[in-house]
Order: structure tokens, then C-alpha cells, then sequence
């Protein structure tokens, strides 16, 4: 007698454990992990959680009305959706309301004063070399220089080649947070890039002479009334006055000198004398964070402008490397504040540029942030500031669980009246992805902000339906062979193959349209996306090493393989087929002498 050979299905039927280990194992690290965060529940939309709502109004500039029209406004949306929520799913929403405002909803738990900033910095984005920069306040003492204040802290260089550059150290400056310390995070040690080209500051009032002795503007330096007044703003500037930043720069034009304030690594506030904008923010192609793993220089924010910005930076650059300190330093200006004031020791040609410094991830992409998307084609002024309660979203959510609840119940009564023991099964796997759809919903919000908000919840109550269609799939493939007359422990490994494929086509479609759902919609709508498509890959997951394992070690239990009544798997109930059975043949005579009688 021949032992029939194993095969893939015998091998996966005798050792279903391994599969139910290996979810076990996941439950319990991702469990594990979110306690460990202090994360425990998920994080909540502003209309659940409440949060602040911004009424932004668009304002043209003198002479420019036409500016504000349906692109020019589609077009803000998208930076400021991209400048609050970057590559997460953190659920602010931004969206225009009637021909000239926009609404933006931050959720409560984001960081509401950075993304405010990030929102509320609605001007233009320029680069401008600096003329002259001390601290301002009363931490200031005398005129100290920029880089004993800390100014001079990032490094921009050349992207083309690597080289290193003796004596670029400089002290802490500005933190990268989304605030106008963004720039200055650095000990500048960072190593030096290849460059050709140089730049000079711009021929204004000379906050240094060329041996760098005095950072302070010097009168006599020009001696036009223009000057003049800017030398008093500056001396009257205290950056340390939340009104005196804001009016800082107040006026002046892209072409016209002018003074602004930053703040540097320490949290002091810095005062600057800047020249005439040298590049517009427009010209900045894309800019990111990236880790420089080549070098010591960490985290770095890369830059490539376009064509003409290219050589308006090569020229800039160029010009400014031949000064001393701070007048070898640009600084990126947004809504009048400085974010950043990185110096350059040689020409930046080729139209790639990087700022390094002792940035940390957070402050690179903040930095990178409002270069890429810094420049809006219009200007807007916040109508209203409000805070959103959560009374009415608490209610909604109230409802919208109780009906999912109901919908629950119904589900789980009619696998208890129509599958009867196999509902054990299916309520379990319920039980199971609901789990870990709720480990990774608490985990998802302090790692990529992902908020549940109200359509989110719509989609987890949806999911409901696919997980238990993938059941009854299965379940009725099963119940299908064991109607052709085949015994329980075969049954179940031959339906397996035929409801697999029917199961993933199934939840392939529903990821599909959760996909694109959620590329083609922002705001709310991508919640509900976001949310169907994660239970749909959970489905899977909990269909092929939970359910499919567990009803393997199910039938090998007497209640389930006898087909015991209760069991859902009565073969009589089915109308199951009798067992194919053999039929003997009657056996011939021997062969012998034929009677010729019989004959």
C-alpha cells in the first residue's frame, strides 16, 4: 500500500497553529506598541474632538483684481493643504468658500500655533541678502556681531561635489520649526560644496564695512533720506514686541530695503537689515529634507530652482561669498519674517542648492515646507480665528455608533441563525480585525497624523459588511462540497483555493475604489477612504491566517467533522449527495471444460 504524498494543502492543514501564532504574535506587538506610546485611543477630527477653524479672505494687490479667480484660488488650496497636512494624514481640511475665502479646519491634538503660521504666512516668499543683523530686546547688549548672536548658523551650498571648508563653524542659530527660526538650526560645520560664481551684498546701507568691524548701519554709508529712515526703523525695531514684528517690513516692496525680524535657535530674537529681494520664492522648483548620510552634515534641505532662478541665485550668491559676515549671508523671508539666514563661502551654480546645519527631521521638513510651497499667488488676511466645539459631532458620533452597533447585532444574529456553529468562527474574526483596526488607528495618529473624524468612522462601520462577505464566501464553499458528499477535513481544504481567488478579486475592488477615492478627494472624504481601504487589507489579512486556520482546527473537532446539527455542516440539512461508493463486480468462473448441454 502506497502512503499518498504531502502536498502544499496537507502541509497548510496540518499545521494551521502557525498561521494563528504568527496573528497572535502581530496583536501583541502592535498592542505592545501602542501602550508603549502613550497613544491608546485614536486620535480624533476637529469634528469630533473640536479644533480651530480659519476664515482666510483673499486680498489683491494695487492694480491687480484679476488675480483672484478660480485657478489662483485652487491653487492656494492645494499649497496650504500641502503646507498643513505634508505627506500625512493629519485630516485638516482646506477648502474655498464662495469666490474669494478660504476655510481651514485644524484638528484639536496638531500643533494649531505651527500650522496657523504655516496657513497665515500668506505673502510672498523672497530671498534677500542681509545687510546687518544683531540681537534685538533686552537680551540684546551693544552690537554684537551675527555670527556671536548666533545669525550666521546654516550653510547653503553647491549640490555638484563635495568638499570640505575650514574655519565655517558657527554657533546655534534659528530652530527649523515651522516658526522664523526655521533657517538657523546649526552648528555649521557642515562640509562645503564645490561652487563657482560669487555674489556680493546688495550696494545699500553697508552694515559692515568689508573687514566685517561693525555689524550696526552706518549713516554715512549713504546719506539719502531713504536710508536714513531705515537706519532709524531698525535702531527703533524691538523684534521682542509681538505688534513691532508684525509691522516690521510693513510696505516694502520686492526692490526696496527693508527691515524684518527672526528668531534664533535659542529663542532669541534677531533683527535684520535686508536688501533688495534677489530671488522670488516662485523660482524655487522644489525643495525637501534629506538625510545627507555622505557626509556629517545630517539632516540638509535641498533646493532646485527653475531656470531663471537659477541664475538669479548663481548671481546672488556669487556676490555675497566675497563678504565678510553676516554680509555673506541671504535670508528667506516669508510674510516679513525671517525663516532662515544661511551664509555661502562660494557661488552656487547649476540650480541646485542645500542648506545644512544642525537640523533634526522635524525642522528640515518645516524649512523645506515653506520653500516649496512659501510663494501663494495671493495675498489673504484672516477674517476669524474660531473655535470649534465638538458637541455636535459628539452627538453625530453617538448615533453613528449606535446604528453601527444595530448593524452589528443584525449581522451577528443572522450568522447565529444561518450558520449556527460556524458563526463562532466569524464572530471571532470580527472580533480580530476589529482589534487591529483599532491598534493601528491609535498608532497612525502619532505617526503620520491620521485623525478619525466622522466619514472615517462611516468607513469602519462599512467594513463590516466586506469582513463578513468574506466569511460567508468561504463558509458557503465549504457547505458546497460538503453537499457533493465529501467529508468536512477535505471539504474544507478544496473550497479553500475557489474562495480564496473570490475573496481577493472582492477585496482588490474595494481597495481599488478606496485608492482612488482617496487621490482624487481631500479633506472628510479622504477619511472615509483612508479608513475603507485599511480594513479591506486587514480583511485579508484576518481571512488568511485567522479565519481559514481556525476553521481547519474547527474541523477536526467531533462537533463540526460528525456534522452535528447545530454545527451549520449537517449533511442531511444541506441535502447533501450520499457518499460515492464503489460497486463490486460479481466474479467470473474459473476456466475449465465447457457442457456441451449448457452450450
Amino acid at each position: 500500500m502506497v502512503a499518498p504524498k504531502k502536498g502544499k494543502n496537507a502541509s497548510a492543514q496540518s499545521k494551521p497553529g502557525r498561521s494563528l501564532a504568527l496573528i497572535l504574535i502581530a496583536i501583541v506587538a502592535l498592542t505592545g506598541g501602542m501602550f508603549a506610546s502613550g497613544h491608546t485611543t485614536p486620535r480624533l477630527g476637529i469634528d469630533l474632538a473640536g479644533g480651530t477653524s480659519i476664515t482666510l479672505r483673499a486680498v489683491p494687490e494695487a492694480g491687480q483684481e484679476s488675480a483672484i479667480n478660480k485657478t489662483n484660488m485652487d491653487t492656494a488650496v492645494e499649497i496650504m493643504n500641502r503646507r498643513v497636512n505634508g505627506l500625512g494624514v493629519s485630516e485638516a481640511e482646506v477648502q474655498t468658500q464662495g469666490d474669494r475665502n478660504i476655510i481651514v479646519n485644524i484638528p484639536k491634538g496638531t500643533n494649531s500655533k505651527e500650522a496657523r503660521q504655516q496657513v497665515g504666512t500668506t505673502a510672498k516668499l523672497y530671498f534677500r541678502p542681509v545687510l546687518a543683523t544683531e540681537l534685538s530686546g533686552a537680551n540684546a547688549t551693544g552690537t554684537p556681531s551675527a555670527s556671536e548672536t548666533g545669525g550666521a548658523s546654516d550653510k547653503a551650498t553647491d549640490k555638484a561635489t563635495d568638499k570640505a571648508t575650514d574655519g565655517d563653524k558657527a554657533t546655534d542659530g534659528d530652530k527649523a520649526s515651522g516658526t522664523p527660526s526655521d533657517s538657523a538650526s546649526a552648528s555649521a560645520t557642515s562640509q562645503g560644496r564645490a561652487a563657482s560664481d560669487a555674489l556680493k551684498a546688495d550696494p545699500s546701507p553697508s552694515a559692515t564695512s568689508s573687514d566685517g568691524a561693525s555689524p550696526s548701519p552706518s549713516a554715512s554709508a549713504s546719506g539719502d533720506d531713504a536710508t536714513a529712515k531705515l537706519q532709524q526703523q531698525y535702531a527703533a525695531l524691538d523684534c521682542t514686541d509681538k505688534n513691532a514684528r508684525a509691522k516690521a517690513g510693513d510696505g516694502a516692496k520686492p526692490d526696496e530695503q527693508t527691515v524684518a525680524c527672526g528668531q534664533n535657535s535659542q529663542g532669541q530674537w534677531q533683527k535684520y537689515i535686508l536688501g533688495a529681494a534677489a530671488v522670488d520664492g516662485t523660482e524655487v522648483d522644489e525643495a525637501e529634507a534629506v538625510y545627507n548620510t555622505q557626509t556629517a552634515a545630517g539632516w540638509t534641505v535641498t533646493m532646485k530652482f527653475t531656470d531663471k532662478g537659477s541664475k538669479k541665485f548663481a548671481d546672488i550668491t556669487g556676490k555675497l561669498a566675497q563678504n565678510q559676515s553676516p554680509q555673506n549671508q541671504f535670508a528667506i523671508v516669508l510674510d516679513n519674517e525671517v525663516v532662515s539666514d544661511p551664509y555661502v563661502s562660494q557661488a552656487l551654480t547649476g540650480g541646485n542648492a542645500e542648506i545644512s546645519g544642525s537640523f533634526d527631521q522635524e525642522e528640515a521638513q518645516s524649512l523645506a515646507n515653506m520653500l516649496s510651497y512659501g510663494a501663494l499667488p495671493l495675498t489673504f488676511k484672516e477674517d476669524s480665528v474660531t473655535t470649534v466645539t465638538a458637541a455636535l459631532g459628539g452627538e453625530q458620533l453617538k448615533a453613528g455608533l449606535i446604528a453601527g452597533a444595530i448593524g452589528l447585532a443584525l449581522v451577528v444574529l443572522y450568522l447565529l441563525f444561518y450558520y449556527r456553529g460556524l458563526s463562532f468562527i466569524a464572530v471571532c474574526s470580527l472580533l480580530v480585525s476589529a482589534g487591529l483596526t483599532y491598534v493601528i488607528m491609535a498608532l497612525l495618529g502619532p505617526t503620520i497624523g491620521f485623525a478619525l473624524n466622522l466619514p472615517a468612522v462611516c468607513g469602519a462601520i462599512v467594513a463590516i459588511g466586506i469582513t463578513a462577505d468574506s466569511f460567508i464566501v468561504y463558509f458557503e464553499r465549504v457547505r458546497d462540497e460538503i453537499r457533493e458528499g465529501r467529508t468536512l477535513r477535505p471539504a474544507v481544504e478544496r473550497a479553500w483555493p475557489r474562495a480564496r481567488r473570490t475573496i481577493l478579486v472582492s477585496d482588490f475592488v474595494s481597495f481599488l475604489a478606496a485608492a482612488v477615492l482617496f487621490i482624487v478627494t481631500v479633506g472628510k472624504v479622504q477619511g472615509f477612504a483612508f479608513t475603507l481601504g485599511l480594513t479591506t487589507l486587514l480583511d485579508v489579512v484576518v481571512v488568511f491566517l485567522f479565519t481559514k486556520p481556525l476553521l481547519t482546527l474547527m474541523a477536526r473537532r467531533k462537533f463540526f467533522a460528525s456534522g452535528h446539527k447545530w454545527s451549520g455542516l449537517d449533511p442531511k440539512a444541506l441535502g447533501a449527495k450520499p457518499p460515492l461508493r464503489r460497486t463490486r463486480r460479481p466474479s467470473r468462473p474459473a476456466a475449465g471444460p465447457v457442457d456441451p448441454k449448457e452450450a
